[in-house]
């Protein structure tokens, strides 16, 4: 039985996501866990994110001390599970992305997956990104091939979001003929986070109650969609290089009169639900189903303005699928670890931009 671990820290940087599954003969998750990236961490990796000039050994101890807390998360996860180690086959680790450039042709993930292997004692899959941007694409999003090969459904057109830090979409024709679309829509939770900790003192806004008691600034939300990612066409990806508080910052100056916190949050909902319905619209798709997975998930305003952009689409989770939305993408990252020791492509390269399909990951040996 070939079991594989998929390790998860996105945009967000609030915690490791840890899945235990199997893929064939069929798709089984079999257990899950979550460690919490304490504040002071996660401070030093978004500094590390943001920074122009960084200590090398600054970012050798970041890298080291993410390396253990990811092996962390995995031995936790194995005890929780009472599956016996030597079922396991390989860890497929994301890492903690802390620069995004693909129009620079580089991307950088950190989470020493050699101290993974060491401390764990099984093979570990990780740096997926770079060989896709190596073959001329994005390197993001990745999950969209995840998405076809678990999601697709031959009598409905179906419409995979993931809103975590950033947003991204997965276009799921029923009819296989049709191209697969994904690409990042712009920013998800990452703003709508940093300002509810500034200003309310709290990682998240629990259900979005926060934002859905303001209005909507008309001014700042246009501004905003100004911006030239929301009007490029795919493939494109995103990240804090672009979305970030000096961005939102520079926006709110440039107003004539600045809107109190609560309207900034409010409207940063919007601009969320408007850019993932916008897209969606473009889609050549037939009233397709949308199905949420990611933080995003759980906020209740997001997702009524998400309906109230898309009245004719049905939007419902990915737990309508059988995966809980907020382990979609840690399974996707186990996955991926399957489709490289088993030498098949991880890529989709009408989605990244890449000259092809490629087996992505570096694998570092129990």
């Amino acid at each position: 039985m070939s079991l594989y671990i998929g390790l998860m820290s996105g945009t967000s940087v609030d915690a490791i996501d840890a899945v235990l599954a199997r893929f064939a003969p069929r798709f089984e998750l079999l257990s899950q866990h979550s460690v919490p990236i304490e504040p002071t961490l996660k401070q030093r990796i978004l500094e590390l994110a943001d920074a122009t000039d960084y200590s090398i050994d600054r970012y050798g101890a970041l890298d080291t001390e993410l390396g253990d807390l990811f092996a962390t998360a995995v031995n936790e996860l194995v005890t929780l599970s009472g599956i016996n180690p030597t079922q396991i086959s390989a860890i497929g680790s994301h890492g903690q992305t802390i620069r995004h450039r693909p129009d620079l042709g580089f991307t950088l993930q950190i989470g020493d997956p050699s101290r993974i292997a060491e401390r764990t004692r099984m093979t570990t899959i990780a740096d997926f990104r770079r060989r896709d941007v190596a073959a001329g694409g994005q390197g993001a999003p990745l999950v969209p091939a995840f998405h076809q090969w678990l999601f697709h459904c031959s009598s409905e057109d179906r419409v995979i979001v993931n809103i975590g830090g950033m947003a991204n979409l997965t276009s799921l024709p029923s009819d296989t003929q049709q191209p697969v679309i994904g690409f990042d829509t712009g920013p998800g939770n990452v703003l709508l986070d940093e300002w509810n900790l500034c200003h309310q003192g709290t990682a998240y806004d629990a259900e979005g109650a926060w934002g859905a008691s303001g209005v909507v600034d008309a001014a700042l939300l246009e501004a905003a969609l100004a911006t030239p990612f929301f009007s490029a066409p795919p493939p494109k990806s995103t990240g804090r290089e672009l979305f970030n508080r000096r961005w939102l910052d520079t926006l709110i100056d440039q107003l004539p009169q600045a809107p109190s916190a609560a309207d900034v949050q409010a409207t940063l909902a919007e601009l969320t639900a408007r850019s993932i319905a916008e897209a969606i619209d473009l889609l050549p798709l037939s009233r397709p189903t949308t199905f949420v997975c990611g933080g995003g998930a759980h906020n209740a305003h997001l997702i009524a303005r998400l309906r109230h952009h898309l009245p004719s689409s049905r939007i419902t989770s990915t737990a309508e699928l059988g995966l809980h939305p907020d382990w979609v993408e840690a399974a996707a990252f186990a996955w991926l670890a399957w489709r490289a020791e088993t030498r098949q492509p991880g890529n989709l390269a009408a989605v990244t931009g890449a000259e092809g399909a490629r087996i992505l990951g570096a694998i570092y040996p129990a």
